[in-house]
């Protein structure tokens, strides 16, 4: 039990280990990311089933009724806008999981395409790189578990530290159980709430942990590819001072060096091609989830505002962190491959024979199609975009603001 629970630590931040604790994860929602492993077991499907019925009858029945004819009633609108931000928010994770349930086949075509590519073996030279970098990305899914999950605990203490006007449990989902069910239960209300905040924010992390992982895969491979090339004529020195006598700098020599030059540029060549082809499948399968996210997003942004950030602040965590992630994943991705192209000017290609110099050529020419996730194919996803989606939920708040007033 020790040793299962110490995989997911940071003494285990290889490929394999890190896909097997997301998929761990995600089998408690009924999702299956490795095509090889077995069932899922019934009893994480009805827990799965469970949960969503009870956040759609908390998030969006008792909502709707709870707005439509609660706030109306009391004349508490601040209350109103606090439930639609939530709801609103909080389908983010919802709108992810489903999106996996339909494209399961291709979420386990895409985890299989990762670990296939994690035995084309790195060089050996680049090995405690690598190693030092996956912990990085393994630190990222750590960190990003704990607070998406911290934030819903400390989302379920609000009966504790706010002022009974603002607490939820008391407001929407108890109103919606009276008015729909006729129950006026307070515990069993607490409990419903409880466990939908828990369940959204599992959702959540679980599935920004698949991003994490596969992203921070391909920039690592794309660092370490880059350490390559520039180490590439330097070891290809010691390799010939190893294995051949005489001045590294005769016709027999040069020869001797383009051919090792050769065969580690073929190996750059064919990893680097992979990598983009992944990238490019994981960007296809997301970019619909992700346009979907940033829409409701910049939605529940604006209605937070509209509501005041000195009331709805305990609301806004759970969105910008989901979203900041994404933008920061896809910041690292297209960074690493500037990094990369960088290396290819300065692996001392001029050093190289013709054929070599041509093999380079095409490789940077590939390099310059920088790697990148995008929201529906429309914004690509980086510090930048996150930027300009805030300015633009300001100024449409701005806009709704004057428009109110």
């Amino acid at each position: 039990m020790i040793e299962t629970l110490d995989k997911f630590g940071l003494a285990h931040c290889d490929l394999p280990t890190m896909m097997w604790n997301v998929a761990v994860m995600l089998r408690v929602v009924a999702v299956k990311i490795e095509g090889g492993a077995k069932s899922i077991s019934v009893f994480f499907y009805l827990f799965a089933t469970v949960n969503i019925v009870l956040y759609f009858f908390n998030y969006y029945a008792s909502m709707l009724v709870f707005v439509l004819v609660g706030c109306r009633e009391s004349g508490d609108m601040l209350a109103g806008i606090m439930v639609i931000s939530i709801s609103m928010n909080s389908l983010i994770g919802i709108n992810k999981l489903f999106y996996i349930y339909t494209h399961q086949d291709k979420v386990q075509s895409l985890v299989a395409d990762y670990i296939a590519y994690d035995r084309v073996t790195a060089w050996p030279g680049t090995t405690a790189l690598m190693a030092a970098l996956m912990r990085n990305v393994k630190t990222r899914l750590i960190l990003f578990w704990a607070v998406t999950m911290g934030n819903a605990f400390i989302f379920n203490l609000q009966p504790l530290v706010m002022p009974s006007r603002l607490n939820l449990y008391d407001k929407h989902v108890v109103y919606g159980l009276k008015f729909i069910l006729n129950i006026t239960n307070y515990p069993f209300a607490v409990a419903n709430i409880v466990a939908c905040t828990f369940f959204i924010c599992y959702i959540t992390s679980s599935i920004g942990g698949l991003l994490i992982v596969t992203c921070g895969y391909s920039e690592v491979r794309l660092l370490t590819l880059s350490q390559e090339m520039r180490d590439l004529w330097s070891d290809a020195h010691k390799h010939y001072s190893e294995n051949f006598e005489g001045d590294s700098h005769d016709k027999h020599a040069a020869k001797e060096l383009n051919n090792y030059i050769n065969y580690r540029l073929q190996a750059i060549v064919k990893s680097h091609a992979i990598n983009i082809d992944i990238v490019k499948k994981l960007e296809g399968l997301f970019r619909n989830a992700i346009a979907v996210e940033f829409i409701l997003l910049t939605a529940g942004l604006i209605v937070d505002l509209l509501g005041g950030l000195g009331d709805t602040y305990i609301i806004l965590p759970f969105s910008i962190m989901q979203v900041s992630m994404d933008c920061y994943l896809g910041q690292k991705l297209m960074d690493a491959s500037k990094v990369f192209e960088n290396a290819i000017y300065d692996c001392k290609w001029e050093n190289f024979d013709v054929k070599n110099r041509k093999t380079v050529l095409l490789t940077l020419m590939m390099s310059q199609r920088i790697l990148s996730l995008s929201a529906g194919g429309v914004a690509t996803l980086s510090f930048e975009c996150l930027m300009a989606m805030y300015k633009a939920v300001y100024s449409a708040y701005t806009a709704l603001r004057s428009t109110m007033e």
